[in-house]
């Protein structure tokens, strides 16, 4: 009777607090952008409205709330919060168009509504991950989320919505996912995800140098700049990828072809699949290769520890280690 109160005041604190710096960071951002208030401040609205939604899958406290209400309830609540964002900046922006807006809600309610019409089963969990990857690696997004000004990209609000639709969907909708979409690492998850970053290092760093992928920044980045890429990344992009890949893909695999070893290698190949588009060329093999062999080792943190949350802190030293010195 304790725990749910303290949960659900740690959420409120914890999006008082990132309301709080995200609005002084758009306020800064605009300022040294010359972004004029018209564009900066429906976009920086919108954000601030996606903001407690994507914390909702790392906490427990609201999921108890909504689960009360059914899971109709909570399908329609993903639906109508995941479009919300795109009215508060469109409208005042005069970027709404209704075909892109049908397409956003096409794929909106396809993720939030899913498993309340099919069951979870192996060809409906697989095809819902290709719906995901689909939309991703077409970059529906960049034509959904149209900038009012040439200087300021808003797609990565599109994803972001996605991120937290379909985790909500999978742990609520679905339910029995046995992954969690949580922000921080306990102890052991931090020291698992540093041991197997360590072992990942010369092989990364063999494979980037043979590839002719070494490329050094100028400056590498400064304390304050690598301590922010690196919970920017840690909280985003490794949180959502591994989730999607190791949480629920890996796990799946081990389940389809009764092997921790096959599901490791084939996740692995698929993760480095999806990054062929990366940095502006298609096919980039060897980008993909790269991240191929980053996904094994983020796959063994994942299998040694089960935890997202081990994984993802391996894809995040990684990550911002290449962020910081190299280009």
């Amino acid at each position: 009777m304790t725990a749910m109160p303290n949960s659900l005041g740690r959420f409120r604190a914890v999006l008082g607090a990132g309301w709080a710096l995200l609005g002084l960071g758009a306020w800064i951002y605009a300022r040294m952008k010359g972004i004029p208030e018209w564009a900066a401040l429906p976009v920086a609205a919108a954000f601030l409205i996606e903001f407690p939604f994507y914390l909702l899958p790392g906490f427990e406290a609201p999921h108890v709330a909504l689960a009360a209400r059914g899971k109709m309830f909570l399908a329609c609540i993903l639906t109508a919060s995941a479009i919300a964002p795109y009215f508060v900046y469109a409208l005042p922006t005069g970027q709404f168009s209704p075909i892109p807006f049908l397409v956003l809600l096409m794929i909106t309610a396809a993720v939030s509504f899913w498993y309340l019409v099919l069951p979870a089963a192996f060809a409906t969990d697989a095809l819902f991950l290709l719906l995901l990857a689909a939309v991703v690696l077409a970059k529906v997004f960049d034509r959904i989320y149209l900038s009012p000004i040439p200087r300021l990209s808003i797609s990565v609000m599109g994803h972001i919505m996605l991120i937290r639709t379909a985790a909500m969907a999978i742990l609520m909708v679905r339910g029995n996912a046995r992954t969690e979409f949580r922000f921080v690492p306990n102890r052991d998850e931090w020291l698992t995800g540093i041991r197997y970053f360590a072992m990942l290092l010369p092989f990364a760093g063999f494979a980037f140098w043979a590839l002719g992928l070494v490329s050094l920044r100028a400056a590498p980045l400064n304390p304050l700049q690598s301590i922010g890429t690196f919970f920017g990344i840690l909280w985003v992009v490794a949180l959502s990828e591994e989730f999607f890949f190791r949480g629920l893909l890996q796990q799946w695999m081990e389940r389809w072809t009764s092997s921790s070893i096959a599901a490791l290698i084939v996740t692995s190949i698929l993760f480095g699949s999806a990054h062929l588009g990366y940095h502006g060329t298609f096919p980039n093999w060897r980008f993909a290769i790269v991240v191929a062999i980053a996904g094994f080792f983020y796959g063994l943190a994942w299998k040694s520890s089960r935890s997202v949350q081990a994984s993802m802190v391996t894809h995040a030293l990684t990550v911002t280690l290449w962020r910081i010195f190299f280009q």
